[in-house]
């Protein structure tokens, strides 16, 4: 088990500060500089340089902050299958995900909500940012599991297949734009183009499939860039351009005909989602759950659209048994 000492460790060595470390803790900012002190004494070395308000772990410092991590991993890990083991409904744990915005705001809350009720003990910790800061949390041990975009160029990290979603051009239903139904890729580099920022998984795949018609994204008119789906998407509600968002995310603007779907002939804009892990490390057990608990809800949901497209639906649908897997 990590000591108190180990755990404030911990902390400073993530926020690079023992202020912020003292802030989160809850504990005085003299304490939290005690226990270093001790800690250091402890261990005889050296733990973190310190240049006023600015500390950078040293080389004996990264040592201890790697290897706790993997002691944290490991005790979280041991806590959650000894309590599982005893009993589903009060197995303890902590699942530390992280995922880009379009599957944290459209895919995973019915994933987490199911998965909360058969693991009510289980504290689910969720970072919904872009895929590249994602990719970066999930490498500094911050998370254990994320869901991004692919392709995965990073060979620190494998990846296994999720789901695949389309990404769609829209514009407000007001704006001059809807007045006609389809542009020509000829007439795309004239229109005013308003789009994610940088580190988006929704911008590498429409960067992805304009090169394979040869066109960059430095062809188009771009007038406004935007951090979020939430915030591209009510930009363009209210704007007289033209974004490119995930058709997820848009289903419910489409059909009360705030937006308008137009087609770009030619331009064909898919993406993969892609489980990832830090490589050469074993998936942990709570990880494990999530991804069989996510593939077998989104199976189920695939296979009863097929079957209500061929007229045979004759079941319910029922959740994921995640006390089998």
């Amino acid at each position: 088990m990590l000591s108190a000492k180990h755990i404030i460790f911990l902390e400073v060595a993530r926020q690079k500060s023992f202020t912020k470390a003292s802030e989160v803790l809850f504990i005085s900012q003299p304490a939290i500089s005690k226990s270093i002190k001790l800690l250091e004494e402890d261990y005889k070395v050296k733990l973190f340089d310190r240049q006023g308000l600015k500390i950078e772990l040293t080389p004996a410092g990264i040592i201890l902050y790697e290897k706790l991590l993997e002691v944290k991993n490991i005790q979280e890990q041991t806590e959650f299958e000894l309590s599982f083991l005893k009993d589903q409904l009060t197995a303890k744990g902590i699942l530390k995900l992280g995922a880009s915005t379009t599957v944290a705001l459209y895919i995973l809350p019915r994933i987490l909500s199911a998965f909360h009720s058969r693991f009510p003990q289980v504290q689910i910790n969720l970072l919904n940012r872009n895929s590249e800061i994602v990719l970066d949390a999930l490498l500094q041990q911050n998370i254990n599991l994320g869901i991004i975009e692919g392709p995965i160029k990073s060979k620190l990290v494998t990846s296994e297949p999720f789901l695949t979603d389309k990404v769609v051009a829209v514009c407000s239903s007001s704006s001059d734009l809807a007045k006609k139904k389809k542009y020509t890729l000829k007439e795309l580099p004239a229109l005013p183009i308003v789009l994610r920022e940088k580190g988006s998984g929704t911008l590498a795949a429409l960067g992805q499939s304009l090169e394979k018609i040869n066109i960059t994204l430095n062809d188009l008119n771009v007038k406004v860039r935007l951090g979020g789906t939430e915030a591209l998407k009510n930009f363009l509600i209210a704007s007289n351009g033209l974004g490119f968002l995930p058709k997820r995310s848009v289903l419910k603007e489409l059909k009360n005909g705030e937006l308008k779907e137009i087609n770009i002939q030619g331009l064909d804009i898919e993406r993969n989602f892609y489980f990832v892990q830090r490589r050469g490390e074993p998936l942990n057990e709570l990880s494990k759950i999530l991804i069989s608990f996510a593939k077998d809800l989104y199976n189920q949901k695939l296979s009863l659209i097929n079957k209500l497209n061929t007229k045979s639906y004759a079941r319910s649908i029922t959740l994921p048994d995640a006390s089998t897997k």
